[in-house]
């Protein structure tokens, strides 16, 4: 029961606090709508699904053998970051509707998933975690899987509201009056987000 609390507790905490995720979020939900807003989110969840999938299947081989592997993820990771931050900080104004034209579901779930199966601090999150999981006793492999699911489900959950919120007429309207410089500051952050990822990893 202590396990499932902490697991629960630490996957909260990483999933709220601040990061490229929630930034793709709000970007696609306030510029294309809200069921573009939610396929980011959905992509998001399933983004998560190659971290629990190479924590499950090959941890310690990859640590152990295949390091090099993690830090090319890294190094993708970041350099996407850096393309998203230089894409929406040079976006110009546009108007659109409420059904979110602009960008396709598909393509709006891919920003999502890349952006996460892409990002260096969901996989130090899930590497992490799943490492002290592996390590505990009693934890077959249906209750990792339980695990990974929770965590998949808690990002849709989250980045889910905050697409929401960030769609609402009212807000989304107020938002977009001023997109320009929002776009400047997400697309900035998105940037350093990723200089800072890249030049770590040297």
């Amino acid at each position: 029961m202590n396990e499932i609390i902490a697991v629960i507790l630490i996957t909260c905490l990483a999933v709220i606090s601040p990061g490229a995720d929630f930034a793709i979020v709000t970007r696609n939900s306030y510029l294309y709508g809200r069921d573009i807003g939610l396929s980011t989110a959905l992509g998001i969840a399933c983004g998560v699904w190659i971290h629990v999938g190479y924590s499950l299947l090959g941890l310690g081989f990859l640590k152990n053998h295949m390091p090099y592997l993690l830090q090319t993820i890294q190094y993708i990771g970041a350099a996407y970051l850096i393309y998203l931050g230089f894409k929406t900080f040079t976006q110009a104004k546009i108007k659109l509707d409420e059904n979110g034209v602009g960008i396709s579901i598909w393509q709006a779930f891919k920003h999502g998933f890349l952006t996460n199966s892409l990002n260096p601090k969901t996989t130090l999150f899930v590497i992490s975690l799943f490492a002290q999981l592996m390590t505990s006793t009693g934890n077959s492999t249906i209750q990792l899987f339980a695990y990974g699911a929770f965590i998949s489900l808690s990002h849709f959950v989250w980045f889910g509201l905050i697409a929401l919120f960030c769609a609402h007429p009212s807000i989304r309207n107020k938002i977009l009056d001023r997109q320009v410089v929002i776009n400047r500051v997400i697309g900035l952050l998105l940037f350093i987000l990723g200089c800072s990822l890249l030049f770590a990893r040297f």
